[in-house]
């Protein structure tokens, strides 16, 4: 367990890094994560907890996606409400595979509030296709997620999202000041996530809420390293590659006192005018 300073107050997060090993079914996967959090005392001082995207089905399981997918209400969203409860906590359950009443298959976040309410859902807009079926499996969303969390206006995002800042600038239009993201980011791209998820939170003058998937899945190596990084620019915590909790303490007025001093977002001037036409030369 990584821990941040816990001393000032705020907003009190975890971010519960998890693995997704091939032969474990969704069952086990399920039960055992259930484990893991009953277990965790810290959680009992805890806002907001969120996992990675993925980690029932396992991301690069793209042979099992139709076999694993559930409906929205289904056994991931049903532990997320458990945990929720138990907590007394606002639960990012991550991401699963969502089967949608038209047949059609999603990459589907929600945030669960203590009494089991969801606050917001989202359906990953940019599906990756590099070296992923996703883009070929999936659905995209279209819409945004933002909702009230722990007394702040939360955004969320999922993974290949971090490479399109105009959807972050789009939540923060819609009001969000912390950004939660899940993810399952592989190891060969590890400074791009670092690189990404400090970016945004700068650029947004936001603080960036990341949790990422370890271990591997089909001999793909998962980043972990999930993260905490402040409007400012400083990183928080920063975990490491193996299953557990990381913990942060956040400012959750932060992100306005920044705005109101280093008024960035206030100074923008888009979308800028195309210019008129040149004249056409007299003949």
């Amino acid at each position: 367990m990584c821990l941040a300073s816990r001393d000032g107050g705020g907003m009190q997060i975890a971010l519960l890094q998890l693995a997704s090993p091939g032969e474990e079914s969704v069952e086990d996967r399920i039960a055992r994560v259930t484990g893991m959090i009953d277990a965790e005392h810290g959680l009992h001082d805890t806002d907001v907890l969120i996992l990675p995207e993925m980690w029932t089905a396992g991301y690069f399981s793209f042979e099992e996606y139709a076999s694993r997918a559930e409906p929205f209400d289904g056994p991931t969203l049903t532990a997320a409400r458990g945990w929720a409860r138990a907590f007394d906590l606002f639960v990012h359950l991550g991401s699963f595979v969502e089967a949608g009443s038209d047949g059609r298959l999603h990459n589907t976040s929600a945030v669960v509030a203590p009494d089991g309410a969801v606050v917001t859902t989202y359906r990953k807009v940019h599906l990756f296709g590099y070296g992923s079926r996703e883009s070929e499996l999936l659905t995209p969303g279209d819409q945004l997620g933002v909702g009230h969390v722990a007394g702040s206006t939360a955004g969320i995002t999922t993974c290949y999202d971090l490479r399109f800042p105009e959807l972050f600038r789009s939540l923060v239009d819609d009001g969000a000041e912390q950004l939660l993201v899940c993810a399952a980011w592989p190891a060969a791209r590890l400074e791009h996530w670092r690189l990404f998820t400090s970016v945004r939170a700068v650029e947004q003058q936001a603080t960036l809420i990341a949790c990422n998937a370890v271990g591997r899945q089909h001999d793909v190596a998962l980043g972990g390293h999930s993260r905490v990084v402040a409007p400012t620019g400083e990183v928080l915590v920063e975990a490491g590659t193996e299953e557990g909790f990381t913990y942060a303490d956040v400012d959750s007025a932060l992100p306005q006192k920044m705005r109101a001093e280093f008024s960035a977002l206030a100074d923008r001037r888009w979308p800028v005018p195309a210019p008129a036409p040149a004249p056409v030369p007299a003949s």
